[in-house]
């Protein structure tokens, strides 16, 4: 049922081949930030994977913090910068890091103090971790009152003589 690898000495399983082109569909913008992921049943079909594949393929995804999920909505893409930076507690996978273009990472422009600035570091990630979700939670709500609109619209033409 799943596609034949594309190279036969990559073994690796198909949700993780599913998971890789997925991740560089999100990485190179095909998929933006906020937008929901396809479907299950549409991952099914397009690589050609059992249900349970299509899901361990969005599991490592969300493991990674590429993408969340709300239960009853679907999954969507998580907010990540324009330069390709990831979003807060994302961590690349090892075999990413070490096949990425070899371009150094931008330094932190973060000085460091004796005044205590660790500390508020700390707190303003949790403030950016805070409002990130928030952000997450505010984009479901938005792509659920445009699915509304679009029924009430759909509604009201149908009613219409």
């Amino acid at each position: 049922m799943s596609p034949a690898p594309e190279s036969k000495q990559d073994r690796r399983p198909p949700y993780q081949h599913a998971a890789d082109e997925l991740r560089r569909d999100i990485l190179q913008g095909r998929i933006k930030p906020g937008e929901q992921m396809p479907s299950i049943r549409e991952l099914q079909e397009r690589f050609g994977v059992a249900n349970m594949t299509a899901r361990g393929a969005l599991n490592v995804l969300r493991d990674e913090g590429l993408i969340y999920t709300i239960h009853g909505r679907g999954s969507f893409v998580a907010d990540h910068g324009a330069a390709g930076e990831f979003s807060v507690g994302y961590t690349p996978p090892a075999w990413y890091l070490a096949n990425r273009d070899k371009t150094p990472p931008q330094a932190e422009q973060t000085e460091g103090s004796p005044d205590g600035s660790e500390a508020t570091g700390a707190t303003l990630t949790e403030m950016l971790t805070a409002l990130r979700d928030e952000l997450r939670a505010l984009s479901a709500d938005h792509q659920e009152l445009r699915r509304e609109v679009e029924e009430l619209k759909s509604q009201q033409s149908k009613s219409q003589p």
